[in-house]
């Protein structure tokens, strides 16, 4: 017999602006907006406190937009340390009524509380006692959903904001969520909301109202995860607390220093990223079998595209290459590109067996790991950029940046803006 699911949803209302105000009391209760650095090109609002959301500011905003709707905004600087932080502080309380908890960035967290309502009451009490505790505990406030499932937990913490709990089960499902505007759904971005509204499907209720067949047909296999997601299905599991649990991707991501306006822009961001990501496999002792390329133009819209790859690699110039490829074949030059991401996902042990193909060129491919491995050993002892690669040098704006330590990390909230 299946017992009964019972899952959270919490979400840090305007994180990173809560985490500002309780550091710095002189801020709360003001119209502020935390941004990246205008110099290094990250000048875009990251997040902002609920007045300033009250004049019109959002999350994506440039700068000069953000003041533009409010005069008097006070631009606050990241402090990601900080956010860190305060994310710990909020797992270890959610750590308090269950070991299955899976992070969504550093504002966002699932817990899974079926087996603990024995001992802690219902889902409800769980939520309003964390909840609670972390406004007594952190100075800091939480929206959080119950329902039976992952997606429509999630649904219920966007559902009312700030500070509030939202209870969505089979009984209440219809009414709350069918008249949700159709990319409230997880997975729903702009282009397949785009690509909804042209089929005048606007709302939650009529995605789920569509022949599942008929949703395959637009999107593939997608289409029925769509199709089942609106209709309130979803059986994946919250992930075990387990500091050991295997690492399933490896990325980066960033505002570039400058517009990107060719291919050989985009190629040498590529690289740079890609020695970020290969490096970091390399030092898990994994290697990936998906290369994942991400951009972003000007309006902040773009595309995620990713490849499988024959043979697992932690090479970054297999990876760059192979990003590179997908980039080509899915941009067509129109707006120039201000960020872009590679990420390798799929990994595998370095030393798993694997499967050579009649015309690799396997001998080639080991050379290549030793230099690698080479250059992390030096990079290691004497810094990131004692070793580069020559064409790094072609463009000093975009290549002397160190990916492991120089980009925006964004709250979940950013990408779901717009």
């Amino acid at each position: 017999m299946n017992r009964q699911r019972h899952i959270l949803h919490c979400d840090c209302n305007s994180f990173y602006a809560s985490v500002e105000m309780q550091e710095n009391p002189n801020l709360r209760g003001k119209r502020i907006a935390v941004c990246g650095s205008k110099e290094d090109r990250h000048g875009i609002v990251l997040t902002a406190s609920y007045p300033a959301k009250h004049m019109g500011v959002k999350t994506g905003m440039a700068i000069w937009q953000a003041q533009q709707c409010c005069r008097d905004l006070i631009i606050v600087p990241p402090h990601y340390t900080e956010y860190m932080r305060y994310s710990g502080y909020v797992r270890e309380i959610l750590q308090d009524y269950s070991d299955q908890i899976e992070g969504f960035g550093l504002d966002e967290s699932w817990v899974d509380v079926s087996g603990s309502t024995g001992l802690f009451g219902s889902p409800m009490t769980i939520a309003q006692e964390i909840s609670d505790r972390v406004k007594r505990e952190l100075g800091i406030t939480v929206s959080i959903g119950v329902s039976n499932n992952k997606v429509t937990a999630k649904l219920g913490s966007d559902y009312k904001k700030p500070d509030a709990i939202t209870r969505i089960e089979p009984d209440n499902y219809k009414e709350i969520v069918y008249p949700l505007p159709v990319q409230d759904l997880l997975y729903v971005g702009p282009a397949t909301q785009k690509k909804l509204n042209s089929y005048a499907i606007r709302t939650i209720g009529q995605l789920a109202e569509t022949d599942p067949k008929t949703l395959q047909r637009w999107f593939g296999k997608l289409g029925y995860t769509l199709s089942a997601f609106a209709r309130g299905l979803d059986t994946s599991p919250v992930a075990r607390q387990d500091h050991t649990a295997t690492i399933k991707s490896v990325g980066n991501s960033g505002t570039t220093p400058r517009d990107l306006i060719s291919d050989e822009d985009v190629w040498l961001m590529l690289l740079v990223m890609s020695e970020s990501v290969a490096a970091r496999m390399r030092e898990l002792g994994m290697k990936c079998t998906v290369v994942e390329v991400s951009v972003r133009d000007c309006d902040l819209a773009g595309f995620v595209r990713q490849h499988k790859i024959d043979t697992p690699t932690n090479g970054a110039l297999e990876i760059a290459r192979v990003a590179f490829e997908l980039f080509k074949s899915n941009y067509r030059w129109g707006k120039p590109l201000r960020g872009v991401g590679v990420r390798g996902a799929g990994l595998v042990p370095e030393d798993c067996a694997i499967q050579l193909g009649f015309f690799s060129n396997q001998e080639k491919r080991e050379k290549l790991e030793r230099i690698d491995k080479a250059v992390d050993t030096v990079r290691e002892r004497y810094g990131y950029t004692c070793v580069q690669r020559a064409r790094i040098y072609t463009d000093r704006g975009l290549g002397q940046i160190n990916p492991k330590d120089d980009h925006t990390v964004h709250p979940v909230g950013f990408f779901n803006a717009g």
